[in-house]
């Protein structure tokens, strides 16, 4: 079933074959979606832009969330092609190094803003540009983790971040709804990507997770883009203000 044909959205976050956000646009795609893709750095762009090619992308353009008029100039040129929009894709998250492997006690005030600028409020701004051109309504998806509702071992300050994310995806699905605009989180479980590769330990995290979800078994980037589609289809009309783990049953265990 073509459940998102004649729709439009905006995937963030992709870095390479292996990201959650490359798993989400694949099964966007699959269902009928014409999309526009970012990449975070001409360094990133190699690894993007063969991805970009096989979903038959739209638009692919730069997106540094750090760097001054990128964000507008994203939504400037869905705004010229396209008009309008019907989704978007934040799957944005950065904490430098030191910060991310060392205690919450000792994280740094300058990594702290950084990690919340880049990982909470470049949601905020990318919600503030996609407002308007969802006229008919849309939806927003971002991405989280357990590790926002729960300690996890070594996901340190990225855990006080991603509660900041859910309750910012709360507020905004309150404050949009009226205008038929549904934000949405969706919290996997543990996937072997690039990002996660910067948590010590990670490997231990994953057998964990595999080893005490009720299924007994790792999720899958596809697994997650299957819920991300039907969150921003239609199916999910009067679904807003929620998390949507995506973890095996992880979260009812631990």
């Amino acid at each position: 079933m073509k459940l998102l044909e004649g729709k439009k959205g905006l995937v963030t976050g992709i870095a390479n074959e292996r990201s959650i956000a490359t798993g989400c646009a694949a099964v966007f795609r699959a269902a009928g979606a014409e999309l526009a893709v970012t990449y975070g750095s001409p360094k990133a762009k190699p690894f993007v832009e063969p991805i970009a090619e096989q979903l038959g992308a739209s638009i692919f353009t730069p997106l540094d969330v750090e760097a001054d008029g990128e964000l507008d100039a994203v939504f400037d040129e869905i705004e010229s092609r396209w008009g309008k929009l019907d989704f978007l894709l934040h799957s944005i998250a950065y904490c430098p190094k030191d910060d991310l492997q060392g205690r919450v006690t000792d994280c740094s005030r300058a990594g702290f803003a950084r990690a919340m600028d880049i990982s909470v409020h470049s949601l905020i701004r990318m919600v503030r540009r996609a407002e308007p051109l969802m006229k008919d309504g849309g939806a927003v998806l971002t991405m989280s983790y357990y590790g926002a509702e729960k300690v996890v071992e070594n996901y340190n300050i990225m855990g006080p971040v991603k509660s900041a994310l859910e309750g910012t995806a709360r507020y905004l699905a309150a404050e949009l709804g009226p205008k038929n605009i549904r934000v949405n989180v969706i919290s996997p479980g543990p996937v072997m990507t690039r990002a996660g590769s910067g948590i010590a330990h990670f490997d231990e995290l994953i057998e964990k997770a595999r080893q005490r979800a009720p299924t007994q078994r790792l999720v899958s980037i596809e697994d997650v883009g299957n819920m991300a589609m039907g969150l921003v289809s239609d199916l999910s009309r009067n679904v807003s203000g929620n998390i949507a783990y995506v973890d095996a049953g992880f979260h009812v265990v631990s």
